[in-house]
């Protein structure tokens, strides 16, 4: 396992080196009708700090690069410059093409225009390998299965787009008010240090949650805050039971090995791909950290009789040659 990336270890405000990773949709009600409600979709950008592992989660009403300009331009408006973006190669962020609308295209100019007038920076991960950004993987991961779970009981002609904004950001008070350091046991130091203690500079900031709510349904329904006070519980209670009491130490990949070379003939695991097709490589290019080990390559492959390179980490490739110096 590598070390930690320096944007990680940097001491620099909160949100200046940020991951971004998008979930949903969600169907919500637009407008009210006659005969009923018309529905829209609704997605969320989540922007999770490198440093202080928080996270600010904005909603969007389509995937676009305009509308990822305008979250991106509220969310910097809250919590200032970043200099650094980093995801994954996903058709979230590089797959927008005809066949593919709901998709940003972070390589249109558009885009690259904003990027530059920020003094920002967009630095991409090799395909397939998630656990390059395990940082912010891990609290999309949990967050976006706890909320589609909730949302999915919700039909949507009870979910509007307001009460959808307020829950995410109950939401990410819920998330920012976990522990990222152990607890300690004296009781004269029994702060808890947690992303919104370092966001707000104030120890107990959480906003307590409203109590003693009649919260029969009908009623919850027509009062939209009631709702969303709901759905935050909902949210806490399944939060503490599938991620607080599950924390534990990790494996890591402990055990050296040689680093792949230009040259090497390899074999790729691909998922996609037909059973008992085996697609061998060459590669081209070792990319080293700044520790001197190799943890992702360029690898060219023939495909339908042309050659294909493709960016990998060192996980998703099998050595079958080594050829020597000799």
């Amino acid at each position: 396992m590598a070390n930690l990336p320096s944007c990680r270890l940097q001491p620099v405000p909160p949100f200046t080196y940020v991951g971004v990773d998008t979930f949903g949709h969600w169907n919500v009600v637009s407008r009210r009708t006659r005969g009923g409600s018309a529905n829209s979709k609704r997605w969320a950008i989540m922007f999770t700090c490198l440093t202080v592992r928080a996270v600010h989660i904005e909603v969007v009403e389509q995937m676009s690069t305009s509308a990822f300009i305008n979250a991106s331009r509220r969310f910097v408006s809250i919590r200032g410059k970043v200099l650094e973006y980093r995801s994954d190669r996903g058709t979230n962020f590089v797959g927008s093409t005809s066949s593919n609308t709901d998709a940003v295209n972070v390589e249109d100019p558009a885009v690259q225009k904003f990027l530059l007038s920020e003094g920002s920076t967009w630095i991409f991960n090799p395909p397939h390998s998630s656990h390059f950004g395990g940082v912010w993987e891990r609290m999309i991961g949990v967050a976006r299965k706890i909320i589609d779970a909730l949302l999915l009981e919700n039909s949507a002609k009870e979910l509007t787009h307001e009460v959808l904004v307020t829950f995410m950001a109950e939401v990410s008070m819920i998330i920012n008010s976990r522990p990222i350091a152990p607890v300690s046991s004296d009781p004269e130091n029994a702060m808890i240090l947690s992303p919104n203690v370092l966001l707000t500079q104030k120890e107990g900031n959480e906003v307590p949650p409203l109590r003693d709510l009649d919260l029969n349904i009908r009623d919850m329904f027509k009062s939209n805050w009631k709702h969303v006070q709901v759905l935050a519980d909902r949210f806490w209670k399944r939060w503490k039971d599938e991620y607080l009491q599950n924390l534990q130490s990790r494996r890591k990949w402990k055990t050296e090995k040689e680093n792949l070379r230009e040259g090497d003939v390899v074999m790729l695991r691909d998922k996609d791909m037909n059973r008992c097709e085996w697609p061998l490589g060459l590669v081209e290019e070792a990319i080293k950290s700044e520790d001197g080990n190799v943890r992702k390559v360029k690898v060219r492959v023939i495909r339908q009789g042309r050659p294909v390179e493709y960016f990998r980490p060192v996980t998703d490739v099998v050595l079958l040659y080594a050829p020597t110096n000799e």
